[in-house]
């Protein structure tokens, strides 16, 4: 398969570009994921570290052990300073998901046991004859990973 690169109209309405954060739940090879219009940046990466509580919480869970790479809002301040606080909020309630961080060494990707998922998912939902729209293209990876679609999480408007 021969990609081409194609260039979208600037009059075009429908987004094209999308980001999307992922996380591997390794003893039900499940994967959660939530998809954003704009860039992964630190107040979204929190809505995010939120939400995975809340649905761990459901499942009874009391820990998330979080294996990041080095991107910058994975290790911002902001994001440090939010886990140290919810951990600390957790702690004092005795109830939630504590979160823990396990940074990976830099360049090392594939110590990160998400990343073949994330290859392979790319390969499935690739279409090399024509741009993919952002509804479209985050329903085929949904499919590719059999989990189920979410809403995009917002954008703060204070970032935006």
């Amino acid at each position: 398969m021969r990609l081409v690169e194609q260039a979208v109209a600037h009059d075009d309405p429908e987004q094209r570009a999308l980001a999307c954060y992922g996380l591997l739940l390794p003893e039900t090879n499940e994967v959660w994921l939530r998809f954003l219009d704009g860039r992964p940046i630190s107040a979204v990466t929190t809505t995010f570290l939120g939400w995975c509580c809340d649905e761990a919480a459901g499942r009874g869970k009391t820990a998330l052990v979080l294996v990041w790479d080095n991107a910058s809002w994975h290790g911002s301040q902001a994001v440090r300073n939010w886990i140290r606080d919810h951990n600390r909020q957790v702690k004092a309630s005795r109830c939630g998901v504590r979160l823990i961080r396990c940074p990976l060494p830099v360049k090392s990707p594939w110590l990160n046991p998400i990343e073949p998922k994330w290859l392979h998912t790319k390969r499935r939902v690739i279409e090399p004859t024509r741009l993919l729209g952002a509804k479209e293209l985050a329903q085929r990876v949904c499919d590719a990973l059999g989990c189920l679609y979410h809403d995009h999480i917002p954008i703060p408007e204070k970032v935006a």
